[in-house]
């Protein structure tokens, strides 16, 4: 099945466009140069004919992702990993897995994906996953913290905001691009749903926000 995937990537590449990808996203690993619709309509065609267990779904996303010789292979292996068809094999004992793609993804285009994963995870299992996000706003590892930020995105007026500010916390005087992005993500996301509550937490935290978080999370309100 896998054979099978690069061979169509390879059959759909483009040179020209390949090196441009590489060069934006800051890449060490090649491109095919497939935007982004067809990888998923290759991927799709490769595994909706291939029925898999759990633990066959599990091992093909892993020995995709660790094998990968161009970045869309690991594209192709989170396009699997968010498939409605596996969702019943996205459990609490999948945490590893996916700590595994965040640490060695290292990069905003992999490890966003997998923060919604988390996210359904959370959702579905708060009393273990929740103390787990709690951890991961204080680990050494940035992609680790930013996926604590980011992973109720989807949430609304579920959101957890007791988390969202607890996780939000430990990163207020993080200096890195991506730690001060997440932030004002999260916040304007939430702003969709209570911009009072948003713009309460910027006045209240106005002298530690970054000037880009303030910025994103600002975005579609006002003070």
């Amino acid at each position: 099945m896998i054979g099978r995937l690069r061979r169509q990537m390879k059959a759909a590449a483009n040179p020209e466009k390949a090196e441009g990808m590489r060069a934006y996203m800051k890449s060490t690993m090649p491109y095919y140069g497939i935007n982004m619709p067809d990888v998923r309509a290759i991927s799709r065609e490769v595994f909706d004919g291939s029925p898999m267990t759990c633990s066959e779904w599990r091992e093909t996303i892993l020995e995709l992702w660790r094998g990968a010789r161009h970045r869309e292979e690991r594209y192709a292996a989170l396009f699997l990993l968010g498939t409605k068809a596996h969702r019943e094999c996205v459990k609490p004992d999948l945490m590893p897995m996916l700590e595994e793609l965040i640490v060695t993804g290292a990069w905003w285009d992999y490890v966003d994906e997998v923060a919604g994963v988390v996210g359904d995870l959370l959702r579905r299992y708060p009393k273990t996953i929740r103390p787990l996000m709690r951890r991961w706003s204080t680990d050494p590892s940035l992609w680790k913290r930013r996926v604590s930020i980011i992973c109720q995105l989807a949430f609304k007026h579920e959101t957890d905001l007791d988390l969202l500010y607890a996780n939000i916390e430990p990163n207020l005087a993080d200096r890195e691009f991506f730690i001060r992005k997440a932030i004002g993500w999260a916040l304007r996301q939430y702003a969709w749903t209570d911009p009072d509550e948003v713009a309460r937490y910027v006045r209240a935290y106005e002298a530690r926000l970054s000037g880009l978080s303030r910025r994103e999370a600002l975005k579609n309100i006002s003070l």
